[in-house]
């Protein structure tokens, strides 16, 4: 039994293997419609969401399964002190899999310690959230052809932004991959991703605090939002959250097939007037997430696939 608390539990190998598969679910829908019927999924969210959740639940459903859970903390037992262990193992009874999203890190960890199903991090706190990162990681490769060769930006908010670490923890592993790190001073990427991931692995990366400046060379630019949640005052958060603006004018600074992500939800960051732009690729990545969720369940319960 298998586990995912974070995309590096997954070989390149592996990984590739799994993106193969959802490039195959989203070409052959009918063929997985009904490969989990006798399954069930149980979505433990004790933080709010709307697409993570809603895309496990779709993907689940998409393959024939049902689904169970809770969508935040103050509808689980949780209220009454119960443990994140003693959740998983009474879960453990009801469904086949499961996915969890997290405030604290490491709590998915310890529900798969303590589990006797499949557990999935679906986030937790600002740490890890591998779903987010294979979403990413199969819209990059279905729109650029590749995972390598490419020169990514990341903007906004990369001291907190739990996808930007994952992401950077996954592609490092592919070759010639060169980051634009794209901050203010105060929202700068931690300094274990600095050291331990990038200047550990030889990886090139520059940070810049102008997004001008850097989108003419970008092949990808990954936009997040400044999350108020993992702010400690207001006033930090206010400052913050206007920094960075992505328009239509400082879209022409950028190549014609330089693709936009997002994680979602997006508050003030991507004006609205980019969602015209044939380059804007963050709802379609939405869409990507219900075909890798989809995989994924299939190979974490080692469902037999259809020919």
């Amino acid at each position: 039994m298998r586990h995912l608390m974070s995309p590096l539990d997954l070989s390149v190998d592996e990984l590739n293997t799994l993106l193969d598969l959802a490039s195959d679910i989203e070409k052959h829908p009918d063929k997985y419609a009904h490969v989990c019927d006798d399954k069930r999924l149980a979505t433990l969210f004790y933080e709010p969401s709307t697409r993570t959740r809603l895309s496990f639940e779709a993907a689940m459903m998409n393959l024939g399964g049902k689904v169970l859970g809770f969508s935040s903390a103050d509808s689980s037992s949780a209220t009454k002190g119960e443990s994140v262990a003693d959740t998983i193992r009474v879960v453990s009874c009801y469904a086949d899999i499961c996915a969890m999203r997290h405030p604290k890190e490491g709590a998915p960890l310890v529900a798969s310690m303590a589990s006797s199903i499949p557990v999935i991090n679906a986030g937790d706190g600002g740490h890890q959230h591998p779903t987010q990162t294979l979403t990413d990681l199969l819209t990059i490769r279905s729109l650029k052809g590749r995972l390598d060769n490419l020169t990514i930006g990341l903007c906004g908010d990369l001291k907190f932004g739990r996808t930007v670490h994952s992401l950077i923890e996954a592609l490092v592993r592919y070759t010639n991959v060169k980051f634009v790190l794209i901050s203010p001073e105060e929202l700068r990427i931690p300094s274990y991703i600095r050291e331990d991931v990038l200047k550990k692995n030889n990886i090139e990366f520059q940070e810049v605090e102008r997004l001008e400046d850097a989108l003419p060379d970008l092949d990808i630019l990954y936009m997040t939002r400044v999350q108020k949640e993992r702010f400690f005052n207001e006033e930090d958060y206010v400052r913050m959250k206007d920094f960075y603006i992505l328009d239509k004018q400082k879209m022409e600074l950028a190549k014609e097939d330089m693709y936009i992500l997002h994680p979602l939800p997006r508050v003030n960051e991507i004006a609205t007037e980019v969602d015209a732009d044939p380059r804007a690729a963050y709802f379609k990545q939405a869409q990507y997430g219900v075909y890798v969720r989809m995989a994924l369940i299939l190979t974490l319960l080692e469902v037999k696939l259809p020919c």
